[in-house]
């Protein structure tokens, strides 16, 4: 059965929870680690998964695969718990997907592991596409393994994530909890790639990459970050401007 501890912090925001409490659900996540690995269902040792669709894919076009068995994978974010089946939800980097988990179809002994899945889990399931009574898109599992176990408490999706320095100083935590700042991510992929495309096929301009650590310090008045090369034993600066590096390569 599910630990009754882990099934409130679900229900709390983390910033909510004093660390005594945190530190205790992170014991509690690590416990079931311990487990999961004694009982020779080690995530950390699966290091693949047949991913066949995203969220998005099925959502936009539901009847090309409404009925069809597909393999996904994701992170859960919620997880309603109704005796012999459940429903989670599943982000995957397009979007969010529902999974409809039950009892008699993944056996008995399954579900119960199962159950003891916590909110940021990443799990990879294998089902039918259906569409439920309300109307909501989803998969029918019928096999489901623990890709890999979050022994961090992730905010809930009600507070989410709003402090502006947490949120740089967690910028994992960030893309996790906002999907406008995994979108942005992607854009900004895409638009760099697109500008670099531009420059080498339509200007003919080559990408190089100059060094990191330097001898000599650049960059106008900027105060350098000085460190030692172990290996050469030599006192280097970190690079603050291309300039010079640029200039003779561009001299080469």
């Amino acid at each position: 059965m599910t630990d009754e501890r882990n099934v409130n912090v679900n229900l709390e925001a983390e910033e909510d929870l004093t660390e005594e409490q945190l530190t205790e659900q992170r014991v509690i996540r690590r416990e079931k680690l311990k487990k999961l690995q004694e009982m020779g269902r080690n995530p950390f040792l699966i290091e693949t998964w047949n991913v066949e669709a995203y969220s998005k894919d099925i959502k936009d076009d539901f009847e090309a695969w409404e009925g069809k068995s597909v393999s996904m994978a994701g992170r859960i974010m919620a997880n309603r718990h109704m005796g012999k089946a459940s429903f989670i939800d599943i982000l995957d980097k397009d979007g969010k997907i529902q999974a409809y988990i039950r009892q008699d179809v993944i056996t008995p002994e399954e579900y119960e592991i199962f159950l003891t899945y916590d909110i940021g889990d990443i799990v990879g399931f294998v089902g039918e596409v259906f569409k439920t009574k309300h109307g909501e898109i989803s998969v029918k599992v019928e096999k489901l393994v623990l890709l890999s176990k979050s022994l961090q408490v992730l905010p809930n999706k009600w507070h989410g994530l709003k402090d502006i320095d947490q949120r740089y100083r967690q910028r994992y935590v960030d893309l996790i909890i906002n999907p406008e700042v995994r979108g942005m991510f992607y854009k900004r992929a895409a638009i760099i790639h697109e500008i670099k495309r531009t420059l080498e096929e339509d200007f003919g301009y080559l990408e190089v990459d100059t060094p990191i650590l330097t001898t000599i310090a650049g960059g106008a008045n900027a105060r350098p970050f000085n460190t030692h090369h172990n290996t050469l034993d030599l006192d280097m600066k970190m690079r603050i401007s291309t300039e010079l590096c640029l200039k003779r390569c561009i001299a080469g």
